[in-house]
C-alpha cells in the first residue's frame, strides 16, 4: 500500500519526522485502512484444489494444490465459448437450426441443458447465452458443430475440441487438456485451478462474454420450424454468487461425479479485480461459501 513513499521525500528533513508526516497524511484520507496482506490469515476450503489471483497483474493471492490436475465438469465451457467468440468475423446473430443430435446427447448423458428446441432457429449470441447460464450441453453441442471444420459432424465437433486445446497451449498452459466441448469427458478432460482461472481471466478480455457471465436471467425469443417468435423459458444463471456476493461478475460453475462441485468465480470491488476457481467441493452450497472465503480473502489481500 505505502511503497515508495521514502522514495518520494529526498529532502534533509529527519527520517522520523518524514515517516511521521506521511503516515498521518495517509490516515487522514483512508489510505492506510486496509489490513496489511501479511496479517490476514489465509481460510481454509472444503474444495481440494483452490486458486485465486489479482486480475490485474496475474499475481497469486491463495493456492491450494492449484495445479493439480482434476475434472472440471462444466467450467470447461468457459473455454468453449472463448473459443466461438475468438473466430474471425463472428456473427453473433448467426442463426443456428437446433438439431435432433443435440437434444438426444442431453437425454442419453442426463447433462444440463438449455430445452432447445429441435428445428427452431437460435442466434449464436442465444447459444451462448445459453451455454453458460443454465449450462446447456446442447448449446454447446450446436456450437461445436457449427465452429468446428470438417465434411462430417463427429469431424467438426473433434476439430471445434483441437481449438479448445490450442488455445489451452497459447496460453501456456501445461496441465489442462480436453476431450469434450462440455465437460462430459472421456477420461482425459482435466485442468487446474490456477489454469481454469487463467482461461477465464483471458475470457473475461471479450466485452460479450464478460455481459454473458454476470447475467443472472436471460430470455431468448427464437424462430420455430413455421417462422413463428418462441418465447423461452427464462435461463437463470446457476451461479448464485451473483446473488449473494456484492460486485460479483461471473463466470462459470461446474459438476459431475467425478469433478463434484466446482466454481470459476470473479469480483470487481473498488476498482480491483479478484479472479480464481474451486474444484472438488462437497456441495453446490459449499463451493460458493468457499469461493466468497477466497474473495473476501483475495480482496483483503489487496487493501
Amino acid at each position: 500500500m505505502i511503497t515508495g513513499i521514502h522514495g518520494t521525500r529526498r529532502t534533509r528533513i529527519r527520517r522520523g519526522a518524514a515517516v511521521a508526516v506521511t503516515s498521518g497524511a495517509l490516515l487522514a484520507t483512508g489510505a492506510l485502512t486496509a489490513v496489511p496482506a501479511q496479517a490476514v490469515t489465509a481460510p481454509s476450503i472444503v474444495a481440494k484444489g483452490g486458486y485465486v489471483m489479482n486480475n490485474a497483474n496475474g499475481a497469486t493471492l491463495y493456492n491450494k494444490t492449484a495445479d493439480t490436475r482434476r475434472s472440471t465438469g462444466s467450467t470447461t465451457k468457459i473455454m468453449t465459448a472463448k473459443v466461438v467468440l475468438a473466430q474471425s468475423n463472428l456473427n453473433l446473430d448467426r442463426k443456428v437450426t437446433i438439431q435432433k443430435i443435440y437434444s438426444d446427447y442431453v437425454v442419453k448423458n442426463n447433462a444440463s441443458q438449455a430445452h432447445l428446441i429441435v428445428g427452431d432457429k437460435v442466434t449464436v449470441r442465444q447459444l451462448l447465452y445459453g451455454l453458460m447460464l443454465p449450462s446447456g450441453c446442447d448449446a454447446a453441442y450446436a456450437l461445436a458443430d457449427t465452429y468446428g471444420s470438417g465434411t462430417t459432424r463427429d469431424a467438426r465437433v473433434k476439430n471445434f475440441i483441437g481449438k479448445m486445446n490450442a488455445a489451452a497451449s497459447s496460453l501456456g498452459l501445461k496441465n489442462t487438456h480436453f476431450d469434450s466441448f462440455d465437460g462430459i469427458g472421456n477420461g482425459n478432460n482435466y485442468s487446474t485451478p490456477r489454469d481454469l482461472t487463467k482461461i477465464a481471466s483471458s475470457a473475461m478480455k471479450n466485452s460479450t462474454f464478460r455481459a454473458i457471465v454476470k447475467t443472472k436471467s436471460y430470455t431468448a425469443k427464437t424462430i420455430t420450424k413455421t417462422n413463428t417468435i418462441r418465447t423461452m423459458t427464462p435461463w437463470t444463471n446457476t451461479n448464485t454468487l451473483l446473488s449473494s456476493y456484492s460486485g460479483a461478475i461471473g463466470v462459470k460453475t461446474g459438476s459431475g461425479p467425478e469433478a463434484g462441485a466446482c466454481l470459476v468465480f470473479a469480483a470487481t470491488r473498488n476498482g480491483k479485480t479478484v479472479i480464481g476457481t474451486v474444484l472438488a467441493s462437497t456441495s453446490y452450497a459449499q463451493r460458493a461459501t468457499d469461493a466468497t472465503k477466497l474473495l473476501n480473502y483475495g480482496f483483503a489481500r489487496l487493501g
